[in-house]
């Protein structure tokens, strides 16, 4: 019997509480991450990282000295072993620079610290839910908090009462509480794609989108422009990060007690801004693809920041370009449908004739002009790039399904 696959998505709902509520869980926020720090001091000094070894070591002093109880100084002290395991992952993927960088060293020479209103996991012992009443019961380090109202969309509150499994993490935002809850969702049957649909990410379009012109199956790419190329102009987002970024500028260098509660004030609005465009541009490829049958090839753009260089003042909106976030909102929503999803290398792809297959840094002579020096072929750059794109989708899905199959 197949396993049906799952798709784990996270619900924000938010919390409504009381005064004395909101107090009672900013009591509890404030005392789990002091534990937080006591034991990831301890994990540093004696160099204790797996949870199971952390725990033996600090579980006792945890519950003794914090008051708090069995599951919430468990949920701690794996909250800490979680984070020494990204901080080791990160230092060998290089996120922290190579070794004996200032920024490395830094990393590694202090325990790892939690703020006084970091998120802390509650699983179902801790935490429980009331759909009907539309209400919650909650541990907290001065007794349950009962009767806590929450709130969110129709949509949420119906995928929360029916797909939601394992922890919830509480969290404080800007003097608002919410409750991070995970849900599992089947996945839609994986369709066999009929072609591919590459994606093009860039920074004056944002994405740009062209099925390649390979058929699966076929030994050469056909010359020529293929219909369906679509291109997500990237002004508007830049445009708002230019302002945000100026306004910040400006904000700072006032450094008046107005200008830093404005600045508190409007820290995630443009991240808001940029998460909202990325969450429609991965909505309209994926239905895209869902409608012609097609997979979607993506660029494997991994280190992507370490590899390009670019003058300073291109560095700024490189660095501020949220190209993962769209890559994976466009592969959870492709799970949830049942369209095939796969990642290319994307080296040349800007350069390399997608009716010929000449390569040349020459083919591009400007940021949007593609035209081909061995063939004649012209065509936007960013389109002919995405259909490169797609046909190396089309050859790579046809060799790791050889090689399935040959298995």
């Amino acid at each position: 019997m197949a396993v049906c696959a799952i798709v784990k998505l996270v619900v924000q709902v938010r919390l409504l509480p009381t005064p004395e509520q909101a107090a009672a869980l900013e009591a509890t926020l404030r005392a789990v991450n002091r534990a937080a720090n006591e034991v990831s001091e301890i994990a540093f000094a004696r160099k204790i990282h797996a949870g199971r070894d952390l725990r033996r070591v600090t579980y006792g002093q945890v519950r003794a000295a914090f008051g708090l109880g069995s599951q919430p100084a468990q949920h701690t002290i794996k909250k800490v072993a979680d984070a020494y395991t990204a901080l080791r992952a990160n230092l060998r993927n290089g996120t922290y620079g190579p070794a004996n960088s200032p920024r490395r060293l830094k990393a590694e020479s202090k325990p790892i610290s939690f703020r006084p209103l970091a998120a802390q996991p509650f699983d179902d012992r801790c935490l429980s839910w009331d759909h009907d009443a539309r209400t919650i019961s909650i541990w907290t380090s001065s007794g349950r908090a009962k009767n806590v109202a929450f709130t969110g969309s129709a949509a949420q509150l119906a995928q929360l009462r029916k797909h939601r499994r394992g922890e919830s993490d509480l969290l404080s935002r800007d003097g608002m509480w919410f409750l991070l809850a995970t849900i599992e969702i089947p996945e839609a049957p994986l369709r066999e794609p009929d072609g591919f649909l590459g994606v093009d990410l860039g920074i004056a379009n944002i994405a740009t989108t062209c099925p390649a012109t390979t058929p699966i199956g076929a030994a050469t790419p056909a010359a020529g422009a293929g219909p369906g190329a679509a291109r997500y102009n990237g002004a508007k987002l830049n445009a708002v990060r230019h302002r945000h970024r100026e306004l910040r500028r400006r904000l700072q260098a006032k450094a008046t007690k107005s200008a830093k509660r404005l600045l508190k004030k409007r820290r995630r609005k443009e991240a808001r801004f940029a998460a909202d465009t990325n969450h429609v541009i991965a909505k309209r490829i994926v239905t895209e693809a869902q409608r012609t049958g097609h997979g979607i090839a993506l660029e494997d753009l991994q280190g992507i920041r370490d590899r390009v260089r670019l003058r300073k003042p291109q560095r700024v909106t490189l660095h501020s370009w949220s190209f993962h976030q769209l890559g994976s909102f466009i592969a959870y929503k492709a799970r949830r449908a049942g369209v095939a999803v796969i990642h290319v290398d994307p080296a040349y792809t800007s350069r390399q004739c997608s009716a010929c297959g000449h390569t040349d840094r020459h083919n591009r002579p400007s940021q949007s002009t593609f035209s081909c020096t061995s063939c004649g072929f012209a065509e936007h750059a960013d389109v002919n790039a995405a259909r490169n794109i797609a046909t190396r989708g089309v050859a790579d899905w046809a060799v790791s399904h050889a090689a399935d199959d040959a298995a």
